[in-house]
């Protein structure tokens, strides 16, 4: 049987991690082709500071070497640009005109260093550290220039800064901002870190904006905007990344600042699909390992034709070690309302700890020096815990066994050198491991960037309890409740119901009569009641159903409100307009609950933005839009959805946030309830994401006219 073909255009590690997964499903399912630009095999670009640092070589970094590739029947055309994609001919075709046809085709293009445009920029000595290539030409800079200045004060500026101090030459970082890694860290973690690494020879200008680099074709030092000089015979710039789309925006595939993806990775052109830093998903293109491993495995999954979660985002973390200097970094650590709910400092051992929360919800956490806590900290972020949790109670298991016992076995732990939690649970049961240096001789695992290390030590104590349990695990953590079924006709919750309600098509089966629904679903009542009728009738609309059962209501009430007391401005004349247009849009729009809004011209208004469903307040820059709130018991007050400069702007978000609010909800939740289960961050992030959110409105007026 023929194979279809399956073509990769990326050798990093995020096309080569959705390989390995394809692999380890279906390998005899696609023919596989990989081409890569760089003239070597997949190898880990997150440990090149560690091969400039002088600590591995080459081959210690190389994930999947030549021999993989020929044991899996895999053909790698290395040193080969792909410049060209005929979506219709569905072939490909390189800078030195090779061609390749293709079934399915991934992008994994990754990204590209971000060049500033600074005067001078293009200069000699002046380059980038992405590559083997670039630390190589580093390496040959030290041994005829003694200065260097590196522009950005990032994780990747000051891996090459200690580098080139390996290197034997003199480090200068030059940052924008007031502390180093602003992104990671707050304040104080940022002036530990400093202090460790003027420790080890590196200097600082903070704040400083570079004008122009020096010298005729040469780089000899940096300008500032403050009119202050600084001497370098070597520059390097880190001061991000850019997502490489041009070949994607070329072939006619849509892209925004990265290639946009659905759920399951999908491009906006049939049976092509996008992984990695190229992608952007619901408006976020991701930089870190961790997110790019998920995105690889809900893809091959899909290629497979095996049922699979939808990639619904990811809550970014970094757990990194700094220069020798153990650093750990998740979620929001700064932004409005964002509150302190621990903060330790401990000057004699050098470790700080802090965890922020919002609305009495874990939302970002910051260690240093210390970072056992990471793995447990992730998990009450990913889950939005409440704070109590941060205070385990007496006898409570530890959560970051928990975390390390709820892992999948196969998932993989150590990314640098691809270990899972499987292998290394087996290593410590077989070899008799009991500590985290041995595991890490034995497995590699937390042997190279040292990130995984607190979950290798998760696992460790995990896998001990196991055995000292006879195998039944004291820290397994809790089954899930099961749901509280929709009424007594059924033990279906209100997600299974509605998930199976989907996937029946009511044209097609010819079931007009309720009574033939509910024997479908293995109903206990013929005719159901009260309380599941309305139920099943709204989620059969909501799916896209046509059903009509007369004598079955459900809520279809919006009420728009507006302040008819205030006095006539042109503040007052847009509400009003919008009002109306609001209220005359909605019109017969069945609603899981019914739908408080009110539009308010000003801050002194009688009608309050803050404490309706949806609240839409004018203000001098435009409108501003607010959901999730509720005037009754139980008082809530909605936030900021976002901010629009017109009254278009403004209907079309708000109508985006009822329209996700009817597909996600469940019948007679109110839309507070509906934000706080969901996440206010969660529908945000969804809303603000501008196609996702025109095409939200569009199918809510499609929906109510159908």
């Amino acid at each position: 049987m023929s194979r279809s073909k399956l073509v990769i255009i990326g050798n990093g590690m995020a096309g080569v991690k959705c390989v390995e997964e394809i692999i380890a499903l279906e390998p005899d399912t696609y023919e596989i082709v990989i081409y890569g630009n760089e003239p070597r095999p997949n190898y880990n670009r997150i440990m090149l500071s560690k091969v400039l640092q002088g600590e591995h070589s080459l081959q210690d970094i190389i994930i999947n070497d030549w021999t993989w590739y020929a044991e899996h029947h895999i053909r790698l055309c290395t040193g080969e640009t792909v410049h060209r994609i005929d979506t219709r001919g569905k072939y490909i075709e390189t800078e030195s005109g090779l061609k390749e046809t293709y079934d399915v085709l991934i992008l994994a293009t990754g990204s590209s260093p971000f060049i500033p445009p600074i005067p001078g920029i293009d200069k000699e000595r002046v380059m980038s550290f992405r590559t083997i290539d670039d630390c190589t030409r580093m390496s040959d800079y030290s041994k005829t220039y003694r200065k260097a200045a590196v522009i950005g004060g990032g994780l990747l500026g000051l891996e090459a800064a200690r580098g080139l101090l390996h290197l034997g030459m003199e480090a200068v970082v030059v940052h924008n901002a007031h502390y180093i890694m602003n992104r990671q860290l707050d304040e104080k973690a940022a002036a530990m870190l400093q202090q460790e690494l003027e420790g080890q020879g590196m200097s600082f200008l903070l704040a400083k904006n570079t004008q122009k680099i020096t010298g005729r074709s040469q780089a000899r030092g940096l300008l500032f905007t403050d009119g202050s000089k600084l001497e370098a015979q070597v520059v390097i710039v880190a001061v991000g990344i850019r997502p490489n789309v041009d070949l994607a925006r070329r072939s006619g595939i849509a892209t925004n600042r990265a290639i946009m993806v659905d759920d399951y990775m999908r491009t906006s052109v049939p049976d092509i699909y996008a992984v990695g830093e190229c992608a952007e998903h619901r408006g976020i293109s991701y930089g870190l390992v961790a997110p790019l491993y998920e995105q690889g495995k809900v893809l091959a999954r899909t290629l497979c034709g095996q049922e699979t979660p939808e990639y619904k985002g990811s809550i970014p973390y970094s757990q990194l070690k700094v220069s020798g200097v153990d650093v750990f970094s998740v979620g929001e650590i700064s932004g409005e309302g964002m509150q302190t709910a621990i903060q330790h400092l401990d000057c004699i051992q050098g470790t700080y700890k802090k965890v922020l929360m919002q609305a009495g919800k874990v939302r970002g956490a910051i260690l240093f020096g210390d970072t056992t806590e990471g793995t447990a900290l992730l998990g009450l972020v990913q889950r939005g815990a409440d704070v109590a949790e941060l205070t385990p109670r007496e006898g409570a298991p530890d959560p970051a066994e928990m975390a390390a016992a709820a892992l999948p076995a196969q998932e993989t732990v150590c990314a640098c050198n691809n270990v899972t939690k499987a292998a290394i649970m087996n290593a410590i049961q077989e070899q008799g491991l009991e500590t985290a240096d041995q595991v890490k001789e034995q497995t590699k695992a937390s042997g190279s960037c040292g990130g995984c290390r607190p979950m290798v030590a998760a696992l460790l104590k995990h896998t001990h309890n196991l055995k000292n349990n006879g195998g039944t695990g004291v820290v397994a953590p809790p089954d899930k409740p099961a749901p509280m079924p929709v009424c007594s006709c059924t033990e279906l919750g209100h997600a299974e119901l509605k998930e199976i309600l989907a996937d029946i098509d009511v044209l097609e089966t010819g079931l007009p009569e309720i009574s033939l629904i509910l024997q479908k679903l293995g109903w206990g009542s013929e005719l159901g009641c009260t309380v599941c009728r309305p139920v099943i009738h709204y989620y059969l609309q909501v799916s896209g159903g046509t059903m009509v059962v007369r004598e079955i209501e459900v809520h279809s009430e919006v009420q728009v409100r507006w302040d008819d007391q205030i006095p006539i401005s042109s503040y007052a004349r847009n509400a009003r307009g919008l009002a109306a247009q609001l209220r005359a849009s909605w019109i017969g729009a069945a609603m899981p609950s019914a739908v408080n809004m009110g539009v308010a011209p000003g801050p002194g208004s009688l009608v309050s933005a803050l404490v309706q469903d949806i609240g839409l307040l004018a203000s001098p820059a435009g409108w501003e839009i607010y959901a999730g709130g509720h005037a009754e018991h139980p008082v809530k007050q909605g936030g900021l959805l976002g901010v629009a400069e017109t009254a278009v702007q403004a209907a079309t978000l708000a109508s985006a946030c009822l329209q996700w609010y009817r597909q996600t909800a469940w019948y007679d939740e109110p839309l507070w309830a509906w934000t706080e289960r969901l996440g206010f961050m969660s529908i945000r992030e969804t809303l603000l994401d501008d196609q996702l959110q025109k095409e939200l409105a569009v199918t809510l007026q499609a929906d109510i006219y159908r």
